[in-house]
């Protein structure tokens, strides 16, 4: 009786798009704060990355104005704040793809 619901963390809604955390941040051309470094995914409400790291104790900072939308076949230069963007973090927010499978059955059972 006395857990939460799901999707809240003591009493505060969890948000089911990931936005940014990073290792530093930049100030854009406009002013605003944008993250710079190492980038993760992380969802707002919650303590830690998507991929599991915590944040207090990596010093992440959190960037809930600024969505997670990277891809796998994104290419980051020089010019970027961004220095790399997770792995893990990118295949747990991208999913599995269902347009096609990894296999084909030839010969089935009848």
């Amino acid at each position: 009786m006395g857990r939460a619901g799901r999707g809240t963390v003591r009493g505060m809604r969890v948000s089911s798009s990931a936005a940014v955390a990073a290792s530093s941040e930049v100030a854009g051309a406009d002013g605003v704060r944008r993250p710079g470094g190492e980038v993760h995914a992380w969802l707002p409400g919650q303590n830690q990355t998507v991929c599991g790291l915590p944040l207090s104790r990596t010093r992440l900072r959190r960037f809930p104005h600024v969505p997670f939308d990277y891809s796998s076949t994104d290419v980051l230069t020089e010019a970027d704040p961004e220095g790399a963007v997770c792995p893990r973090c990118l295949a747990a927010t991208q999913g599995r793809r269902r347009e096609e499978k990894a296999w084909v059955r030839h010969a089935p059972r009848p």
